[in-house]
């Protein structure tokens, strides 16, 4: 009954998002934030009034709640200083390279939620926030916790951080070999990468040419694309004349930062060789999560024949999609892939 009056009133469900999903509370509250209308405007109805719940005082609680102001503006709240930090997981937690972006995103992140705690509290910089200190400290002993000195080195070979035009956006910011703390994991992961002596001087005498935009890199060219041009593709147009850090730069480019990929590649395998197939072959098991695998890309640009069942791909659950969370099934257990399965006595 109660779903029976929700369903007249908005034409999005109210989902509960299993715990297991990408920060399901925010994604919850995103959808609350979307149905807002939808949900006043059936507490108020003539049906929710004629509507006896077996429990009246919850029933009267949950009305309170939705026709509150202040609680919606705590709704708002939550969202806007906790979306950077979702967003900037959230863009870390794909297959994409972006090892040479966390450094940068997480100050980034940092400032943004700085700014919408202090105009919540309608504060200038200068005082001190009680609650922006305690998520400022969890914030940072997360980042001590997952800071490797590869975040630093794939930070100080992206060209962009080197660029004018970067500096100037932000009078705050500096070059990554002007930054102290960049610079000491940086001298950490050179000595680890080059223990021979020869090539420990010569990668130091390329990146200071390279922080430098001497030598090789002073051409006005290779300068002026620092800011615009994708950083890999910088590097193989000008990075032929100092190849070790050339190389460096192709590996810690390419890296993506999280093992998310990893992780559902494993949830593939155990979704295919279950109980009721463990006794396929290796060979066997390896070729269906290949085949599942492509499937799940085909189905991101979708055709007549391709079923869509992953058309979310590595943006599910973000903040901008939160309104669409119905995905179709695609199982085993489906006759044109029963057909198909041969199980190995």
């Amino acid at each position: 009954m109660r779903l029976s009056i929700f369903t007249k009133f908005t034409p999005l469900r109210l989902l509960s998002v299993a715990d297991t999903r990408f920060a399901s509370i925010i994604v919850m509250l995103k959808r609350l934030k979307l149905i807002k209308r939808g949900l006043q405007a059936m507490v108020i109805s003539e049906e929710w009034s004629s509507y006896r719940l077996d429990d009246t005082e919850k029933a009267n609680s949950v009305k309170e709640y939705i026709l509150n102001d202040d609680w919606w503006d705590k709704v708002t709240y939550i969202l806007s200083f906790t979306g950077p930090i979702y967003e900037m997981i959230r863009s870390c937690d794909t297959d994409k390279p972006c090892l040479h972006l966390v450094y940068e995103m997480w100050d980034s992140m940092i400032e943004k939620v700085k700014i919408e705690i202090y105009k919540k509290e309608k504060r200038p910089a200068s005082q001190i926030s009680c609650f922006y200190d305690v998520v400022h400290r969890i914030l940072v002993a997360r980042w001590a916790k997952n800071n490797t000195p590869l975040h630093c080195l794939a930070h100080s070979l992206h060209p962009r951080y080197y660029s004018d035009a970067w500096l100037i956006e932000d009078s705050t910011r500096c070059a990554p070999h002007r930054d102290g703390e960049i610079s000491q994991e940086r001298m950490k992961c050179f000595r680890r990468l080059f223990p021979n002596d020869d090539e420990y001087d010569r990668v130091l005498d390329e990146y200071a040419m390279f922080s430098m935009k001497s030598g090789p890199f002073e051409d006005l060219t290779s300068i002026s694309k620092m800011a615009t041009m994708e950083p890999k593709n910088w590097w193989v147009n000008f990075g032929a004349q100092t190849p070790f850090l050339q190389t460096l730069a192709f590996r810690l480019l390419g890296q993506p930062s999280s093992s998310s990929c990893a992780r559902r590649n494993w949830s593939t395998y155990a979704f295919i060789h279950s109980l009721k197939r463990n006794k396929l072959t290796t060979s066997r098991a390896q070729d269906l999560v290949y085949i599942h695998n492509n499937l799940r890309l085909l189905s991101r640009t979708p055709k007549d024949d391709v079923k869509m069942w992953d058309v979310g791909g590595d943006a599910f659950d973000s903040m901008e999609d939160v309104g669409f969370l119905e995905f179709a099934d695609l199982s085993l257990d489906e006759p044109d892939f029963e057909n198909d399965l041969i199980i190995d006595n």
